[in-house]
């Protein structure tokens, strides 16, 4: 999709009137700019990989097991939780990991290449204020977004919401916030607001809304 958006458009924006949640939170990521108000979220991401029965979360599988790891290691281990980690299907594990490294690649790649393609210098560094950024602080700085979003320890649920202010401070993530900007709001949830009863009123599973084209 990524790819699809930028042979056709060089700059993409998004805007998020309300919630952007795991794969909607790594789409974003790839914009040159992310609109969002005081009301706004975005949230954890968390690749989901189908086990042959259903879809599960992989970094919450991949967390468990590592305890489980640490816990043998450790000497701690009881029989239930052998038994469990020795029920583990290898290949599927091996899945998991394949996933969240994917996950953490792509991030990189787009936050780095689109995102920070206008970040120039450091900005709230005190240390290295107005010094230039080079492309490695940049790929430094988007895998430890990368990894914060997809740390089950920080966020504990998938479907957390991540606001604003949150994102600005501990992952220090440029957000262009509109929450002061009362016509800008005001319009942003009226096209939002008929857009989502239109596709709820049709059931529509996917909409896309062009210039030219309703």
């Amino acid at each position: 999709m990524v790819e699809i958006m930028r042979f056709h458009y060089r700059k993409v924006y998004f805007v998020v009137p309300d919630i952007a949640l795991s794969a909607g939170t790594i789409l974003c990521m790839s914009g040159d700019r992310i609109f969002m108000a005081y009301s706004s979220s975005l949230g954890p991401i968390d690749p989901q990989v189908h086990n042959g029965t259903a879809w599960v979360p992989a970094l919450g599988y991949l967390d468990k097991v590592e305890e489980l790891l640490r816990k043998a290691s450790a000497g701690t281990l009881t029989q239930a939780e052998f038994l469990i980690l020795g029920n583990q299907d290898l290949a599927m594990l091996r899945r998991f990991e394949q996933a969240r490294d994917l996950t953490i690649t792509l991030l990189k790649d787009w936050l780095v290449r689109f995102k920070f393609s206008e970040w120039d210098v450091h900005l709230s560094d005190p240390v290295r204020l107005g010094q230039t950024v080079t492309i490695e602080e940049k790929a430094a700085r988007a895998e430890e977004i990368a990894r914060l979003l997809g740390d089950n320890k920080v966020w504990h649920s998938h479907g957390r919401l991540i606001g604003t202010t949150t994102l600005t401070t501990m992952l220090r993530l440029k957000i262009d916030d509109y929450s002061r900007d009362a016509d800008r709001r005001r319009l942003i949830r009226a096209y939002n607001d008929l857009l989502t009863e239109y596709v709820v009123r049709h059931r529509f599973p996917l909409f896309m809304h062009h210039r030219d084209h309703f």
